[in-house]
């Protein structure tokens, strides 16, 4: 069987990977230039969701199966995917622990006013915040929108801080460290009651564009906005203009509608604005992580049975 991946992964995974399946052939390529050779022959496809077009599928004579190291699809060829059967699934679930830790370190960033702390360090500046009064998570509601393995995970850790949660998901299905749950009907409810509203929703036709002016008009004046799920969530505009007539406090954006964000977009010089690039999933873990998966799902595969993790809807995309 041969195994073709479009990166190369870290040398601990390679190392496992070549323990746990002796037989089978694992070829490491750069990118999906110089795995072009192979992709023919190829039985299975590691990728990490972003390199393939219809035209590598159309070559792909033999593929069975496509393993993608992670949770965006947005930008994978279904149609021609699903014209030829082929099985695809990613590593849903595997992002919860670093995205949950990076949105309360944002939450605790923002609230503790470390941007001013690391300001008055570097001018020697001892101001004990008179004029900024610190804040506190304690007793504050969150407005997860997107309640799964992240948003679920999210939930659990403001927990520990006494906070309120609100979610939403698709099904309105319950979830034990939510407290109130409403599908997507009740998103003016959760913008009006959150003090930080976090998204971590997918890129869907359902979600693309869901929020808008009028959803910012209805938060709290106090209230944070921090988006870690897809950049075209709400039209960047909209953040603008939220931010600029003060209709919230704070906006924290880890994606954006066009990355990299250029260097000259004014999001990059807001006071009230604080970006980073696309790393909120970001951890050493990441890829032993999506291995562990994958390594899973091999087994299934090749003694032919069914029950794959994360196996994708190719009609759904997700």
């Amino acid at each position: 069987m041969r195994i073709l991946s479009t990166f190369i992964p870290i040398e601990e995974v390679t190392d496992n990977m070549k323990k746990a399946f002796p037989d089978e052939e694992f070829i490491y390529c750069q990118d999906i230039e110089e795995a072009l050779p192979h992709i023919q022959s190829a039985d299975i496809l590691l990728t990490y969701g972003e390199d393939l077009t219809p035209e590598h599928i159309k070559i792909a004579t033999n593929l069975k199966w496509i393993m993608v190291i992670s949770a965006g699809l947005e930008l994978m060829p279904f149609q021609a995917i699903q014209e030829k059967g082929i099985l695809v699934t990613n590593v849903r679930g595997i992002h919860k622990i670093p995205m949950a830790e990076y949105t309360l370190s944002m939450m605790l960033h923002v609230t503790k006013k470390n941007m001013k702390i690391v300001e008055q360090q570097a001018h020697k500046s001892w101001d004990r915040l008179t004029h900024f009064p610190v804040g506190e998570l304690h007793g504050k509601t969150i407005g997860v929108l997107g309640v799964g393995a992240i948003g679920g995970e999210i939930a659990r850790l403001a927990k520990a801080f006494n906070m309120k949660t609100i979610g939403l998901n698709r099904s309105g299905t319950k979830h034990e460290f939510i407290d109130e749950m409403v599908q997507f009907d009740g998103l003016n409810y959760i913008c009006e009651n959150a003090d930080y509203l976090v998204s971590v929703l997918p890129s869907t036709n359902e979600t693309k564009y869901i929020l808008d002016d009028t959803h910012f008009d209805v938060m709290k004046k106090e209230a944070v906005f921090i988006n870690i799920g897809r950049g075209d969530l709400v039209k960047e505009e909209v953040i603008l203009r939220a931010i600029k007539s003060k209709k919230i406090s704070h906006a924290v954006l880890d994606v954006f509608e066009q990355e990299p964000l250029p260097s000259d977009h004014p999001f990059w010089t807001l006071e009230n604005v604080t970006v980073t690039p696309h790393i909120s999933s970001k951890s050493k873990f990441y890829q032993p992580r999506s291995f562990e998966i994958f390594e899973k799902n091999l087994h299934i595969f090749k003694q032919g049975g069914s029950g794959f993790i994360n196996k994708i809807d190719l009609n759904r995309g997700y």
